[in-house]
């Protein structure tokens, strides 16, 4: 039996329009968001809650916790909001739950003057540094874990956790699937582009996202429950769960966000596909930081990137179909961007080169879930 969950973080914008970052607003103008958001007594069971206190809810302001020299959280520097579904044994399931708790957001933020844009990388910020400087402990703390180096990217960019478990498979076939799945990386991401802005202007490419982060931050997480099932790389492949219903969850971390949910359907069912995919032999350990940049840059324009996918996808269509699955429904999204050789981030391209400025084109981003 497969288990699903998604943690999917959202950007907002103003009223006027202006991107609401870590230059704009303080950790207060987003928990008051959150603190008009329900609680649900039995998350604590699928959800880990974190030690600062900012981790009660579905809901939670995302970014960078700082601390004193004393190891006192000090304050959460804020870059937007992440909704987490619990953990369900479908993936309708898992999107009826996400479409609730975004519109639930969407109801509670509007009041506070602020509408979720999609976005996978903030358009005018490049990078994220910390003020004040990072003090002894806090450096401490980011050396003991070489992926948490990198938080001059991580609070600039925005991307889904997409979460996939099949009970009792054991620890080297769950580490195998993560293996497979950072592989194949570079061309299950090309479905979910949605970034091609830059420092205020269009970029080159389709997910400037994609481009930098990958190498320095994991493709694919794998939740181990043994110190001794650890695998050493950089960026880890592995990690400790830290509660029982992390323990052999895998989660692929590299997909841009999408706005069109279903996107994040026929993603799921393509990593549902893989994992009961016999065929395709490709394993890594680490991803491979110039294959997702060159996908990042050209995507589907890219004769081995477009086949590699196709590849992936007909694979993930056959196990489906020899299991009578279902879900293999949910591949459709994903067909249709492969024949039209198109990412959500050409809709966000043009948007921009119709209306004449990026607020304008994020703007336009999430109209299909309210209508």
């Amino acid at each position: 039996m497969f288990n699903f969950g998604i943690e999917h973080e959202v950007a907002f914008v103003d009223r006027v329009g202006n991107f609401v970052d870590f230059s704009r607003a303080k950790f207060a103008d987003f928990n008051q968001i959150i603190e008009a958001l329900p609680e649900y007594a039995d998350d604590y069971l699928h959800l880990h809650m974190g030690d600062a206190g900012i981790r009660k809810k579905r809901w939670y302001i995302e970014g960078f916790e700082r601390y004193s020299e004393s190891e006192q959280f000090v304050e959460c520097v804020p870059k937007g909001i992440e909704i987490r579904t619990t953990i369900h044994s479908s993936i309708q399931d898992t999107i009826t739950e996400l479409n609730e708790s975004f519109s639930l957001l969407c109801d509670v933020a509007s009041k506070f003057g602020l509408s979720p844009v999609l976005i996978s990388y903030n358009p005018y910020q490049s990078k994220y540094e910390p003020q004040p400087p990072l003090n002894a402990f806090e450096i401490s703390e980011l050396q003991a874990y070489p992926d948490e180096q990198t938080v001059n990217i991580y609070m600039v960019s925005y991307g889904p956790d997409l979460n996939i478990s099949m009970a009792d498979l054991p620890v080297e076939r769950v580490i195998e699937i993560g293996q497979k799945l950072t592989y194949y990386s570079p061309y299950i991401v090309s479905f979910s582009y949605s970034s091609p802005f830059y420092e205020g202007a269009l970029w080159e490419g389709l997910s400037v996202r994609t481009f930098i982060r990958t190498g320095k931050r994991a493709a694919t997480r794998v939740f181990v429950a043994e110190q001794e099932q650890l695998i050493s790389s950089i960026p880890a492949l592995t990690k400790i769960a830290r509660l029982p219903a992390e323990v052999g969850r895998i989660e692929f971390k590299a997909c841009d966000s999408c706005d069109d949910f279903s996107i994040y359907a026929g993603i799921l069912a393509l990593l549902k596909g893989l994992v009961l995919d016999t065929t395709l032999p490709g394993r890594a350990t680490v991803p491979d930081a110039a294959l997702h940049q060159l996908s990042a840059q050209e995507a589907f324009d890219h004769e081995e990137i477009f086949g590699a996918a196709t590849e992936v996808i007909h694979a993930a269509e056959v196990a489906l179909n020899n299991n009578s699955d279902p879900d293999v429904e949910l591949l459709a999204p994903l067909k249709s961007f492969l024949e039209k050789r198109e990412t959500p981030a050409h809709q966000l391209v043009r948007a921009y080169k119709n209306l004449g400025s990026i607020e304008k084109a994020l703007m336009q981003t999430y109209l299909k879930l309210d209508s």
